[in-house]
Parts: C-alpha cells; structure tokens; sequence
C-alpha cells in the first residue's frame, strides 16, 4: 500500500531532501500544492502551521510533529481522530548545555569579569561551586534525566517534582507536584521543563515565586503557561540577587512593552534552548514510519486527553 506524505514546515525543501536519501519503502512524498493536504494519510508537519488545515486533512490518518510542543494541536475543538507523535529523545543534551552553560556563567561571574576586562581592573571574586548545590528539576521525563544526570557529575543533589512522584533515573529523590512549596525554599536552582497542561499553569506564580531562596536562580526552559511573568518581574525587582534564566513565553515572541525585559538579573533568549534539527526529526520519523507500515506502536505518542 502507498502512502502519502505532506510537508507542512518552514523548511520543506531541507526534509524532502533527508527523506529523498532515506528512499523509505511505499513512501510518495506529495509536493507543496494545497490540494494534497486532502490527499496525504501521514503529514510531517509543524504544530502551529497544522492546527488551522486540520478540518481540510480527509486522509489524515498519523500526523508526525516536527516539534515537542504539540500545544496547537490538542486545543479541545480540534479533531482527534488521527495518531499524534512528537519529538521526544534527542532534547537532553541541549537542554543540559543551555542549562549548564548559563548557571556556571552565573556562578563563575563571566558578565562581571568581562566588564572588568574593559576597564583594565584585576579583582578576583569568590564563587560558589556546583558541588553541594541543589537543583529542583519541574518534570523528570527524559530531559530532565539527562539535566539530572549531568547535574551529578558537577556533585549536585537533585530533586525532582511530577504529577505522581514516579521514580526516575538519577535523581536523590522525587515527589508530587502539589509538594512544589516544600522543595523551593531549599533548592539553589529550580528549573521547569513541564509540559503545557491545566495542571502545570501558573504553578511559578506569586505565591511559590516568594519561596525561592535570596540568591536562587529560576530556569523556565519547558512551556511558558508555566510561570506568571508578571509575577516574576515583581518578584525579582524586588529581590536584586535572585536570577532568572527564561526561554520561553505564553506569547511569543516576548512582547517588546513587558517590562521584565530591563532587569538586569534576568537573561532572555528567543525559544533556543533545544531546537529540533531536520536530520534529528527525520531519524525518529524514518523509525516511526518503519513502525507505522509494520502496524506497530508509534513512538511518542500523544495521549490528547492528557495533553503529552
């Protein structure tokens, strides 16, 4: 049997040529012309561009997101009646390289050395290490393992939060969700990779955002419902030695009139923690493809009820 393949994503060119090479078996890859979208039983797509072409897709049959936000797609008026797989795997080292690279900059004072560098100014600073730290890690799927696990070798304790407290890989120990307050007050760094659901909004809001020690520092690296940007630019005008490290946002991009844009004990960076490379995407697709035609279960699937 053939199957149809529609590319709906800001790079189509870059996926034809990766699919090209892969030759998967009875495997058409439909061109860019609107009509296809009725014709293809399998689409390749980003969420965000999907979403409103939904209703048109008669074929549809298993749609394999390019991203790990499937945000747009599950929204309750949309269809469900297709298989939905993410991106999921491949995020961890990026992550850990984001989250790594600016905490040891934090801690190692890079902004103020370079600023003494200019002036000419020779004056040591005493820093504090990794080693002994804790981190609170929101989430403990598979990027937060690998966050985790990183975090061990620099000697950290790591703590873990999720809906269940089900355990997971290099971890000290892990609780529920609804303990969050128990575990900030004591957690040198706090970092959430949670998903976009109802359970996870506005859980860094005002209320656990004044838990946070004097010198923490906050990495938003997962969903921007997450956290109440209002509510952290009130908190950390007040609290000059608190940092926060943030990636993503409920609007994106950030709106240039929010006023957490001039802290100086915040770094904002436009949704560039852990991108989704073509040759990447086109690996787990090729996998899930071999699975899909073999009538075995996909990789990543998404619960629509759960929201991941």
């Amino acid at each position: 049997m053939k199957h149809k393949l529609f590319l709906l994503t800001k790079n189509n060119a870059c996926y034809k040529q990766l699919l090209t090479s892969c030759q998967l078996p009875d495997l058409y890859l439909l061109d860019d012309a609107p009509v296809n979208i009725q014709k293809a039983d399998i689409w390749l797509a980003e969420p965000e561009l999907a979403a409103p072409l939904l209703p048109h897709a008669y074929q549809l049959k298993w749609l394999q997101s390019t991203f790990a936000g499937i945000e747009a797609l599950i929204k309750p008026r949309l269809r469900k009646d297709y298989k939905l797989t993410n991106i999921r795997g491949i995020f961890g080292p990026l992550m850990s390289e984001y989250l790594f690279g600016y905490l040891l900059a934090h801690h190692r004072h890079h902004r103020q050395y370079k600023q003494q560098q200019s002036h000419k100014i020779w004056r040591p600073e005493s820093f504090k290490s990794l080693q002994g730290q804790t981190l609170l890690l929101l989430g403990t799927g598979s990027i937060a393992q690998h966050i985790a696990k990183t975090a061990r070798h620099f000697g950290m304790k790591v703590v873990g939060v999720n809906r269940s407290a089900k355990p997971a890989p290099h971890f000290n120990s892990i609780d529920t969700l609804s303990k969050l307050h128990h575990y900030l007050p004591h957690a040198d760094t706090i970092a959430s990779i949670l998903p976009n659901t109802q359970d996870t909004d506005n859980i860094l809001n005002k209320e656990t955002l004044s838990l946070i020690k004097p010198n923490g520092v906050l990495f938003n690296l997962g969903r921007g419902n997450v956290l109440d940007l209002d509510a952290l630019f009130n908190q950390l005008s007040q609290h000059q030695t608190q940092h926060a490290i943030l990636d993503v946002f409920n609007q994106e991009p950030l709106p240039k009139a929010h006023p957490i844009w001039s802290l100086d004990n915040v770094i904002i960076t436009p949704h560039i923690a852990a991108p989704s490379f073509p040759e990447q995407v086109i690996e787990i697709f090729s996998q899930n493809y071999s699975r899909w035609i073999n009538s075995k279960t996909l990789l990543h699937q998404i619960d629509f009820e759960k929201g991941y």
